[in-house]
Formats: structure tokens, C-alpha cells, sequence
């Protein structure tokens, strides 16, 4: 670590270098008692993970590794499912429903796996977190709320709750409806004849010994919560785990606003207090209604992968996380060539210009250097006119035309945005291009193109291209050049937009231009 490093990482306005900052101011001058700084994300294991486990993940890390630049102190990201909650509903996109319908109000750890591969539910949606967050190279530690309760590691902070239950109580029971007053406990005891998480009224019965008692199905029970016997309602159980671990930091959504601050005042109860951390804003759909699991309104992690790279989804959730943001299939292509446009910027930038660059973030400083030679849109334009049978080898051969020495050997993760940009116009661009017609100034105009277009040299720049296309429209009579180059989009390419036509031309060749006029002329 460099000193002018950590200088410009102590006064830089990029958001994680803030968020970071809230760590340092926290720990006074000194190293926490434990010997870490704890960074912490949750996971509730009832369904797959997704772009927001994905999103929290990322952006923890990037305000550890913002933290790691200021501070020599040791840190640890703890990633945590809460996999001892009862399984209140049936997810849709699992088999063996019935069998889960079954076990509906037993822990997830429990519950056998539907999928019939790993010891319970839990098991494997938490096999499926670690291979998810490995895939991207997440440095974190694993924790199952199962283990941590079972093994006793909980059981100091369980008999602290019993000890102040009426003050927790006090916190939350103003906050809920009158009906779920009646019946709500911070304590779910775990049924010693159902084996369910119960929410029933509990009475603390010596909370140094972690005794309870309650009433099920008219049998009274005296119950030790302690190693395992019970888990806490998660606003509780989310305090409790904050001071039990002494988490430094987490961050949550919008959407969990009261409920951090709930749990902040328990934790403050309980002798500990709240870390640190950004309140973030949520993703929206199209239509600008918030991202549900249950609707199946967002955009899968997966179909990002399919039709961008990873980097560019880091990207889109670097920027703004305070901001909501839409998140759809239609946002990929400018994030991925936002992406690449902020990388090819960041090693000709000064110290404090690239600490503000989300690429220095994403990459945790070690930003590639590798050339991008032309940009997804361009791509996307390119195999728009080739058609939805274009395959990757012709997209190579009209790239030889545009760039010297294209090949998918020197340059990788241009034949990798191929194949996404291939992915990409066949399932959306393709079945929505449509081109239209000419009106005889645009056809006059197009006439002149081609004839400008067939006296340059097959190899012109496409400097010298786009010069030509600038005059042709300039002499048509085009007051707003824009009309005119989406005249050339929406009658050459079928499109409302497009790329810089220069560019265009002098990648998909100026014999095949040609033959496109003449189509959009005949």
C-alpha cells in the first residue's frame, strides 16, 4: 500500500471510500477488541440466490477493499444465512412441492432437499450461495444460522434477550397490528412434538438458565432455548447477531429502513450497538415498479450473464446504489460499453481520478489494460443487418476489415462480446427490426452517399467515412443532423437508433453499405 495511495483513499468522494470512512471514524484510532474489522451480509435461504445477493455481496466488498486501502487493520466478510427460519411458503421454482407443503413451519435446515441432492433445503440453497459467489471470486467466510445456534455460539446473547425481553417487547410491539400483538414473542421456540418454529406467546421462566414456557395445541411446555432450541424473530435475531458477532458493517435495502432502525435500538438493549453501513436504494422493472421475486418482474443475474459480461453488471450496480435504478434487458448494452469506455480511461487518469472510477472498484485496483477495439453497440449493430443466423466467424471476417490482426486468439473478450452480442440480437434486436421506407429527400440523400461511398478506397477510416456521411446530410438540407442520421438507422438498419456511422461503415465494409442503399432505394 502506497502512502499517496491511502492519502487520496482518505479524502476520495467515491462511495465506498465514504462508506469506509464510517468504519474508521467507528473504531476511534484503535483495532477492535476482536482484532478484525467484520463485514457482514445476510441471505435468506427460502429461494435461489439472485442479482440482489449478487448486488449486496459486490458492494460489500468494494467498501472492505475500500477500507483495506486506508486502514492496515484486519478485515473479514462474513456471509450469513439465516437458514434456521421456518419455511413459511412454497417456492415456485422448486420440485417436490408437495413434499415441501408438507414440512411447511419446520427450520429450512431441516426440511429435506427437494432437489434430492444435499442433507436439507438449506443445505443446498447454501451450496448454491458459495458456488454463485465463488463463480465471481468472492473473499468471504460462510455462516449458517443453524450452526451458529445448535453449537451454542448464540446462547450468551439468548439468555441476554430473555434478560431484557419486556424492554425488546417494548421497542417492537408498538410498531405491529393489533392482531399480531397478541401473539407476537421475539423468541420462536422450536416445537419439541412438530419440530416447527413456532410464534406463540412466551413467558421467561429464568432467563440465566435460558428456561421459557408456552402453550401448543393446549400442552404447556417448559423449554430451553439455548443450543438450538429456538431461534429469534429476524428483526431481533438481527440485532442479536449484530452483538454477538460485533458486526462493523452491513448494509440493506430502502425497503428495510424501520426495521434497521428497530433492530438498532434492541441491539442497543442488548449492550451493543448497530454497524455502520449505506442504506441502498431498490431495483425497478421497466414500468418503474419495484423488482419481486414472487412477480417475476426483474431481471435473473443469469440472463445479464447471457447477454453481457459480469464486469458490466458490477458496473451497473456500482454506480449510484443510493439512486433507484431500472433493471431490464434494455439497460445492458450501454452498461456494457459504459464499462469498457471507463476502463480504457483509467490508467491515463491521475491517482484521485481513478479512485473515483467504479472500474478501480470492480477490479480492486487491478484494472486490465487489454484493448477493446469496438464497442458492444457497434457489435450490436453489426450483426443486427447480418441477420438472426449471423454466427461468430463471419462477425471475425468483417471485423478483419476494421480492425488489423482481429482474431479471437489477440483479442478474447472481444469474441466473447460477440457471442453476447450474437445472444443479444437474436433474442431481442432481430424480431423487432423493421426497415422503412425512404422519403424522396432521404432517398436523394442515400443516392448520394453511395455515390460518395463508391469512390473511396475499400479501406477508408473510418474518419474519412464519417466526414462523407456529415456533408451528404449538410447538403440535403438536413437542419438537424440527427434526422438525418436516423433517417440511415430506421432505413438501413431497421432501428430507431444506432451507432457512429463511420465506424458502421468501415466495419461491416463499404461494398456491403452499398448493397444495403440499394435495398432501402429499390
Amino acid at each position: 500500500m502506497t502512502d499517496d495511495l491511502r492519502a487520496a483513499a482518505l479524502v476520495s468522494k467515491a462511495w465506498p471510500y465514504e462508506e469506509a470512512r464510517k468504519v474508521l471514524a467507528r473504531l476511534k484510532g484503535g483495532v477492535p477488541a476482536k482484532g478484525h474489522v467484520l463485514f457482514e451480509t445476510g441471505y435468506g435461504p427460502s429461494g435461489l440466490p439472485h442479482i440482489g445477493t449478487f448486488n449486496e455481496v459486490l458492494r460489500t466488498t468494494m467498501v472492505r477493499r475500500a477500507f483495506a486501502e486506508m486502514s492496515d487493520i484486519p478485515t473479514r466478510l462474513l456471509a450469513f444465512s439465516d437458514d434456521m427460519d421456518g419455511l413459511r411458503k412454497v417456492p415456485d421454482n422448486v420440485p417436490n412441492q408437495a413434499m415441501l407443503t408438507a414440512h411447511l413451519g419446520e427450520p429450512l435446515s431441516r426440511i429435506p432437499d427437494p432437489f434430492g441432492k444435499f442433507e436439507s433445503f438449506a443445505h443446498h440453497n447454501n451450496a448454491m450461495l458459495r458456488a454463485f459467489l465463488d463463480r465471481f471470486g468472492f473473499e468471504y467466510e460462510f455462516a449458517s444460522s443453524t450452526d451458529y445456534y445448535t453449537s451454542g455460539r448464540f446462547d450468551d446473547q439468548l439468555k441476554n434477550v430473555l434478560a431484557n425481553y419486556q424492554a425488546i417487547m417494548d421497542i417492537m410491539l408498538p410498531t405491529l397490528r393489533e392482531e399480531r400483538r397478541r401473539t407476537y414473542s421475539p423468541v420462536l421456540p422450536i416445537s419439541p412434538v412438530s419440530g416447527k418454529v413456532l410464534q406463540v406467546p412466551i413467558e421467561v421462566v429464568d432467563a440465566a438458565a435460558g428456561l421459557i414456557r408456552f402453550e401448543e395445541d393446549g400442552r404447556v411446555h417448559e423449554h430451553c432455548i439455548l443450543s438450538g432450541g429456538a431461534k429469534l424473530q429476524w428483526k431481533v435475531d438481527w440485532a442479536m447477531r449484530w452483538v454477538a458477532l460485533d458486526v462493523d458493517y452491513e448494509m440493506y435495502g430502502k425497503d428495510l429502513t424501520d426495521s434497521g432502525v428497530q433492530s438498532g435500538r434492541i441491539a442497543k438493549v442488548l449492550g451493543g450497538r448497530k454497524p455502520e453501513g449505506l442504506i441502498y436504494e431498490m431495483f425497478l422493472d421497466e414500468k418503474g415498479e419495484k423488482i419481486s421475486k414472487s412477480k417475476g418482474n426483474g431481471l435473473a443475474l443469469e440472463e445479464w450473464l447471457t447477454y453481457g459480461p459480469g464486469e458490466s453488471v458490477a458496473f451497473y450496480a456500482y454506480r449510484e446504489p443510493k439512486s433507484a435504478k431500472q433493471l431490464h434487458i434494455g439497460v445492458i448494452p450501454r452498461a456494457v460499453d459504459e464499462y469498457f469506455q471507463f476502463r480504457a480511461n483509467y490508467a491515463d487518469q491521475p491517482l484521485d481520478k481513478k479512485l473515483g472510477n467504479p472500474v478501480h472498484h470492480i477490479h480492486g485496483g487491478k484494472v486490465p489494460d487489454a484493448p477493446m477495439p469496438v464497442t458492444f453497440g457497434l457489435l450490436l449493430n453489426l450483426v443486427g443487418v447480418m441477420g438472426a443466423d449471423a454466427d461468430r466467424a463471419q462477425v471475425w471476417a468483417y471485423l478483419g476489415n476494421y480492425v488489423p490482426g482481429a482474431s479471437a486468439e489477440a483479442y478474447p473478450e472481444v469474441d466473447k462480446l460477440i457471442g453476447h452480442a450474437l445472444a443479444y440480437n437474436r433474442d431481442f434486436v432481430a424480431p423487432t427490426l423493421k426497415r422503412r421506407k425512404p422519403d424522396a429527400r432521404e432517398a436523394a440523400a442515400l443516392r448520394d452517399l453511395d455515390a460518395r461511398l463508391a469512390v473511396l478506397p475499400t479501406d477508408a477510416e473510418a474518419e474519412a467515412i464519417q466526414n462523407e456521411v456529415y456533408a451528404v446530410g449538410k447538403e440535403a438540407g438536413f437542419e438537424n443532423l440527427r434526422d438525418w442520421f436516423a433517417a440511415l438507422y430506421e432505413t438501413l438498419l431497421g432501428s430507431s437508433q444506432g451507432p457512429r456511422m463511420g465506424s458502421f461503415i468501415a466495419l461491416y465494409g463499404i461494398a456491403n453499405t452499398r448493397r444495403l442503399i440499394a435495398e432501402a432505394l429499390a
